[in-house]
């Protein structure tokens, strides 16, 4: 078990590395972001690599396509909610910083973020209503599994963030 966790880790660090090079940051080059096949690739690879450390039994293989779609929609939601960041940062990229802040619509941003965090709500609903009923018949030692890859991508989520907020304040220092 300890085998399939680590490996499972490994490649889910390999995984991450390569999506941290598409987020929303402040518009990166466009050799940087991944494309619409390498987004569709490491979807996949994240699914096979979760649904591989759960090592499901016939059974639970049943209950298994509700939660690939879930993880899918909720990939596919967040390339859109990216792409409209990416767009509004777009229209604004011949502005400074300080332009940009002080040209902001604070009602139109407010409004923009709720319903980002909306549809991330949804998402999560509907990926927790998907997991239920495989994560019932999982037995202990599955459901470790699920626990440390849930523990190591909120980690990598929060690592994440965290070098977001690093790039945010390196911007600001530089205006």
């Amino acid at each position: 078990m300890l085998r399939i966790v680590t490996g499972t880790t490994a490649l889910f660090l390999i995984a991450s590395s390569i999506a941290n090079a598409q987020g929303p940051q402040a518009a990166p080059a466009s050799s940087e972001r991944l494309n619409i096949a390498d987004r569709n690739n490491l979807t996949d690879m994240r699914i096979d690599l979760t649904k591989a450390a759960l090592q499901l039994t016939a059974e639970q293989e049943k209950l298994w396509p509700p939660v690939e779609s879930a993880i899918r929609a909720r990939a596919e939601d967040r390339k859109a909610r990216v792409a409209k960041v990416q767009e509004t940062v777009g229209r604004r990229v011949d502005e400074s910083r300080i332009e940009a802040l002080r040209n902001r619509d604070p009602i139109a941003f407010l409004q923009r973020r709720s319903e980002a965090l909306a549809q991330r709500s949804a998402d999560l609903d509907k990926l927790a209503e998907a997991w239920q009923p495989l994560y019932k018949t999982l037995n202990p030692e599955q459901r470790q599994r699920v626990a440390a890859l849930a523990i190591f991508v909120l980690h990598d989520m929060s690592d994440v963030i965290e070098r977001r907020r690093a790039m945010m304040r390196a911007d600001d220092d530089e205006d």
